[in-house]
C-alpha cells in the first residue's frame, strides 16, 4: 500500500528546523513536496534537556520570516517546540510524522524513497528531487561496551529530578556532559565525570567551562581524566586507566554523552562523495555528487558538527530549494 500517490517535486527527509525551512521554501516556490520525519516535528529539540536554553537569540532561530516571540533573551526548549509547532500549523506544511525513510534509490524521474510508518504500513514515494535534513542528534555515538544497552544507561540527558541522592556517572567531556554534570550536582546528585582525554573539550561554552572546572577543583564533582568506561553493570561501571588497570565505580545510572554523528545509511548505494573528514562533497547550493540529491544543515557535515547549527543551517534550505526550482524550470523550458 502506498503512503503517497503521485510524483512530488521535492521529498524532504527530516522535520527539524532546517527541513521545515525547506518545506516553506518549496511551498512558496510553488513546488509540490512532502516532509518525511521518523519522529515528531523538531524531534531533536524534543530530545533536548527539559530546561535547556539556546545559546542564541530568537531571531537566529526563525524560519520563513515567522517571528519568534519569547519573554526572555534566549529561547528555551519549550519556546522552540511551541514556535516550530505553530509555524508548521500556520503554514499548513505537508509533514508526515513517524514515517521513516528506509532507503533512497535513483529512478528515471529522479528518486524513489522506501518508507515505513510507525503502524507498520510501508510504501514508496517518487520525487524529482530529494532534500536530506536529518541532522545528527538522533544518532548517538555508541561506545560498543557491555551493558551500554541496559535500562540504567541513556545517551540523552533530560533532567536531574529522578536522580537526587544517587550515584550518577557522566561519560563525556563536551557541552552535553558539562551541562548534565552541573545540573545533576545542583540537584543533589553524586556526580562523577569520566573523560577519555586529559582535559575537558575546549568547545564547551565559555561561561560553562569555568563553572565545571571549579566544581571539579573543589571536589563537588568527581572527575577521572585519561579514563574510559569499559563495562556497565547494574551497580557499578568498570573504569580503565591509561595503564590498563581497572576499578569499579559505584553507579546507579549512567549518561553516556559521547557525541552524535549523522546517519545517512538510508542513502547507501548512491555513492555520495565525501572529504577525508567525512563531510560530504557539496556544491554551493548543497547539492551532493548525486545530481538532484541535496543535503542541508548538519547532516552533511559529520566532521564539523560543531560548526553547523540551526542559525546557519536554515539558510542551506533556501539555497537548495532555489536551485531545485531553477533546475525544474530549466527541464520544462
Amino acid at each position: 500500500m502506498s503512503l503517497f500517490d503521485g510524483l512530488v517535486d521535492v521529498a524532504i527527509v527530516g522535520a527539524g528546523p532546517v527541513g521545515l525551512a525547506a518545506a516553506i521554501a518549496s511551498k512558496r516556490a510553488g513546488l509540490s513536496y512532502v516532509v518525511l520525519e521518523k519522529g515528531c516535528v523538531v524531534n531533536a529539540i524534543f530530545e533536548y534537556p527539559t530546561y535547556m536554553s539556546f545559546f542564541t537569540t530568537a531571531p537566529e532561530l526563525e524560519i520563513g520570516n515567522h517571528p519568534m516571540v519569547t519573554g526572555h533573551d534566549k529561547p528555551d526548549r519549550r519556546d522552540a517546540l511551541m514556535y516550530y509547532r505553530l509555524v508548521t500549523q500556520r503554514e499548513n506544511l505537508n509533514v508526515r510524522q513517524y514515517t521513516e525513510v528506509k532507503r533512497v534509490h535513483a529512478a528515471p524521474a529522479g528518486f524513489t524513497l522506501e518508507i515505513e510508518a510507525q503502524d507498520g504500513e510501508s510504501g514508496v514515494i517518487e520525487a524529482r528531487r530529494v532534500v536530506v535534513a536529518t541532522g545528527y542528534y538522533d544518532n548517538p555515538l555508541f561506545m560498543g561496551i557491555p551493558g551500554e544497552d541496559s535500562e540504567n544507561v541513556s545517551h540523552y540527558y533530560t533532567e536531574a529530578h529522578p536522580f537526587m541522592g544517587l550515584n550518577v556517572t557522566v561519560i563525556g567531556a563536551g557541552n552535553s556532559a558539562a551541562d548534565a554534570a552541573l545540573d545533576l550536582w545542583r540537584s543533589g546528585v553524586n556526580v562523577t565525570l569520566v573523560v577519555r582525554d586529559s582535559e575537558l573539550k575546549k568547545t564547551i561554552k565559555y561561561w560553562v567551562r569555568p563553572d565545571l572546572e571549579n566544581r571539579i577543583k573543589e571536589g563537588s564533582i568527581a572527575a577521572h581524566f585519561n579514563s574510559r568506561v569499559v563495562d556497565i553493570q547494574p551497580e557499578h561501571v568498570v573504569v580503565q586507566k591509561e595503564d590498563g588497570s581497572t576499578w569499579n565505580l559505584p553507579t546507579h545510572f549512567t549518561f553516556a554523552l559521547t557525541g552524535y554523528r549523522p546517519d545517512l545509511s538510508f542513502l547507501n548505494g548512491l555513492n555520495l562523495a565525501q572529504h577525508p573528514d567525512e563531510c560530504l562533497v557539496l556544491s554551493e547550493h548543497y547539492e551532493s555528487t548525486v545530481p538532484g540529491l541535496f543535503v542541508v544543515g548538519s547532516a552533511g557535515f559529520a566532521g564539523k558538527t560543531n560548526q553547523v547549527f540551526i542559525e546557519n543551517g536554515r539558510f542551506h534550505a533556501d539555497l537548495a530549494v532555489a536551485e531545485i526550482e531553477r533546475q525544474l524550470q530549466q527541464q520544462l523550458a
